[in-house]
Parts: C-alpha cells; structure tokens; sequence
C-alpha cells in the first residue's frame, strides 16, 4: 500500500530537486535528505571505495540501506505529516539498472514494500541550471539518460511520475503542493 503522504522529488543530477526541497523546508515541510550524496561524503572523508566511480555495489547496498531507514525514520519521526523526500527506493533501483546490477528478489520485494505516494515529482533535464561538481561527475548526456531510467523505474513499479515544469522555484513549489493536494 502507498503512503500517501510521502511525496518523492525526483530526476537526473543538476535538474534542481535540491533547490526545490530546500524551498519546501523552507515553507516549514519535512525535507528528507538524498541518502547519495552523504555516502559519496562519507566515502570521500574516510578514504572508501562504496562510491559510483569504485566500487559501485558496496556504493549501491549502501544506497539501499540508508534509503530503506530514511523511510523508516520518517515513518517514526513525522507520522500524519507529509514528508519530501530527495529520491526514492526505486531511484536506488534505476541507478542499478544504468549500472547494469542483476536485481535480487529481496530488492524487489523492499521496492514494493517501501511505498511513496503514487505520484512522483520528475524534475526534467535542465541544460541552463545543470552543473558537475566534486559529488556530481556525470556528463550532461548521463544526466538525460539518468532521467529516461528513473521515469522507467518509477511507471515499473506502478507510480504515476509528474513532470515539474522548468519555471522559478517559487512556480515549482505551487506546482508541487498543488499536484501533492496540499
């Protein structure tokens, strides 16, 4: 069953999700965090291999676990509240599919067990905003591709993704709270 109210805020690197749920934190809603980036953190500051450019699965399982207990987390912490999440179990499974990863049974079942609102907010590729950084290494080509994968993944599992309009933040927050019904 889907929790309704978890929203996912979703789509390739450097299309402005962090913006947009910086944005909504801002409007007082709860914000979970992109497990990604703080693993890639992590690895970097303690001299580990789990990242995406070395060893992609111990980076992958790691992805998976920190997803799984951020869900839980919020089930915990904000019970009746709506929750944004950066990313999504099935983000963690798309990321598998460009990686070419086999999927276990067990993946597929947490995927079907940790369940977000059916209507998942797609944030299109944006060339105009996309930039790498030191956490972001993908190239612009990556990034569209990354975004055809996640929209895949997301219908996969029988979520209904929702493109947010490339417009100001302050547009997408509108488009967002009003696609949530909140």
């Amino acid at each position: 069953m889907n929790n309704t109210l978890f929203f996912i805020i979703t789509g390739g690197p450097g299309a402005g999700k962090t913006t947009l749920l910086n944005a909504l934190r801002e409007r007082g809603f709860v914000c979970m965090e992109e497990v990604a980036r703080d693993i890639i953190r992590e690895q970097i500051n303690k001299g580990g291999d789990a990242l995406p450019w070395g060893n992609i699965t111990a980076y992958t399982e790691r992805m998976l676990q920190a997803t799984i207990e951020a869900y839980k987390d919020a089930i915990k912490r904000y019970e009746g509240q709506p929750v944004f999440f950066d990313r999504g179990l099935p983000d963690t499974l798309a990321y598998m599919r460009l990686t070419g990863q086999t999927m276990s049974p067990a993946i597929h079942a947490a995927a079907e067990e940790y369940r977000y609102h059916s209507r998942v907010f797609l944030l299109p590729p944006w060339q105009e905003i996309y930039t790498t950084d030191d956490e972001r290494k993908q190239s612009w080509d990556e990034a569209v591709k990354t975004a055809r994968v996640i929209r895949d993944t997301y219908r996969h599992f029988g979520y209904d993704p929702v493109d947010v309009p490339r417009c100001s933040v302050a547009d997408r927050v509108k488009f967002v709270l009003a696609g949530a019904g909140l």
